[in-house]
């Protein structure tokens, strides 16, 4: 497969900044409430067309994609949920394993009556991503997947699991609560500062704007959660793997100064039919330090025929 050069894309997301801050959906989306099994899904849900189904990760919440939404808005229908127990979802007690997560997201998707969509995930997004794709493949037309590797599965995770940057990984526990409590700012900033190729292009009001989210009662306990899941989601994704893989194309989004091309490698582990794509002077933060460029590949590769 070949990797994308982004010089020769049409620039859709060209009338976005460089950076970007939280700005609020569009007023015709709109903010609803879907029950599952186990917990309550906040869902923003507008746009006409074929649907796309966003999924956040930690750090963020589905706020992150509105640069994204607003772009396709008029060709697409887009879904972008909380994941459980993050954001404006509820926090049960349980089901953090990313394969419960994508069952919520499939039990979302009938109570919206929609079939098959396009996904587009980052971080913890592209593992609940692998598990929707993994067990609803008749449901994923094609897959963008941004910036971080899958548990379980080969070389790349095996290294995350002895890099010093990943120490949060293990980082959970009452005790550790109690050290982050009412300093939920100071934690996210590390991650913002050390994981970003130029943190200020990260601004104070999106950094306020998720560290209130992550302030909220309960919030912080279950972003640990779902690193607490972890082994349990290596175990369920090689099982996952054994029965095959996936065939719909995918699109491995590797920022440059985070996983790059090792994106497409980690994917390919898992599936036929990957693409690479390098979003160029950029950490892991991609739909906040680049949202014109990320806008412009996912928009590209979703359009595809």
């Amino acid at each position: 497969m070949f990797r994308i050069v982004l010089g020769a894309l049409i620039c859709f997301g060209c009338s976005l900044p460089a950076a970007a801050r939280v700005e609020p959906y569009p007023p015709s989306f709109r903010n609803m409430e879907v029950k599952t099994d186990g917990a309550v899904i906040h869902v923003r849900i507008g746009g006409n067309g074929p649907a796309v189904l966003m999924l956040h990760g930690f750090g963020d919440t589905g706020d992150m994609w509105q640069p994204l939404a607003v772009a396709i808005m008029h060709d697409h229908t887009v879904v972008a949920p909380d994941l459980r127990g993050m954001g404006l979802s509820s926090h049960p007690d349980a089901g953090y394993d990313k394969k419960t997560e994508a069952r919520d997201m499939a039990q979302v998707l009938d109570h919206l009556k929609i079939g098959a969509v396009a996904l587009v995930s980052h971080d913890i997004g592209n593992m609940v991503g692998y598990a929707f794709a993994a067990q609803y493949p008749d449901r994923v037309t094609r897959w963008v997947a941004i910036d971080a590797p899958l548990p379980g599965i080969g070389d790349i995770w095996q290294q995350q699991l002895s890099n010093p940057k990943t120490w949060h990984f293990n980082f959970h526990g009452p005790d550790e609560e109690r050290l982050v409590a009412g300093r939920e700012r100071i934690f996210l900033d590390r991650f913002w500062d050390e994981l970003s190729a130029n943190p200020a292009a990260i601004d104070e009001q999106t950094r306020e704007h998720y560290a209130k989210l992550y302030a909220r009662p309960h919030a912080m306990h279950d972003a640990f959660e779902q690193f607490v899941a972890f082994p349990q989601d290596g175990i369920d994704n090689r099982a996952l793997l054994a029965k095959g893989k996936l065939v719909m194309p995918i699109l491995a989004v590797g920022a440059e100064k985070s996983y790059g091309t090792a994106m497409a490698d980690d994917l390919r582990q898992v599936a036929t039919d990957v693409t690479s794509a390098v979003i160029t002077n950029s950490g892991h933060w991609i739909m906040e330090e680049q949202p014109a460029q990320t806008v412009t590949v996912v928009q590209t590769f979703i359009d595809k025929p």
